[in-house]
């Protein structure tokens, strides 16, 4: 392929409309998760990822885990970690089985402030998606978001 190819072209045009969505999504949900809970986007969904997480064999994420799956390097998201833990909507404790190993849990008050903020989470998602959905580029990456399903 080369730099004028027309595939190549609708590729990069494509990418600029996920990247676009994306980015108008984002905003607008960290906009009213801000102005509702004093809460960031990736605070909403560090709180929410360890929430999902269970006690037992194989509950608990690791760091690394946790990283990927809000989109931040370790470092970023020890520091956000931090901050929430400061807040009193985390806690950490020693592995019981690898004394290396730091566990993260939501608190009770993580839990409770993570329900509150879930209905502006997702009310926030559909007013962006409506949004969106008013470019005519947008409208197919729309209705991808929307038919979307966690896998089970």
């Amino acid at each position: 392929m080369t730099a004028t190819d027309p595939a190549l072209t609708a590729l990069a045009q494509g990418w600029c409309a996920l990247s676009l969505l994306h980015g108008r999504i984002e905003a607008h949900i960290e906009r009213a998760l801000q102005a509702g809970h004093d809460l960031s986007v990736r605070e909403y969904s560090l709180l929410d990822v360890l929430s999902r997480q269970h006690d037992g064999e194989g509950g608990h994420l690791q760091m690394k885990q946790v990283a990927d799956a809000v989109l931040l390097s370790q470092s970023a998201t020890t520091r956000l970690v931090t901050r929430l833990e400061d807040r009193g909507l985390l806690s950490r404790y020693l592995c019981p089985t690898d004394r290396r190993g730091i566990y993260t849990n939501v608190t009770e008050t993580g839990l409770k402030l993570l329900e509150e903020a879930r209905p502006t989470n997702d009310t926030a998602l559909r007013e962006a998606l409506d949004q969106a959905a008013q470019n005519p580029e947008l409208v197919p990456l729309v209705r991808v978001v929307e038919t979307l399903r966690a896998p089970a």
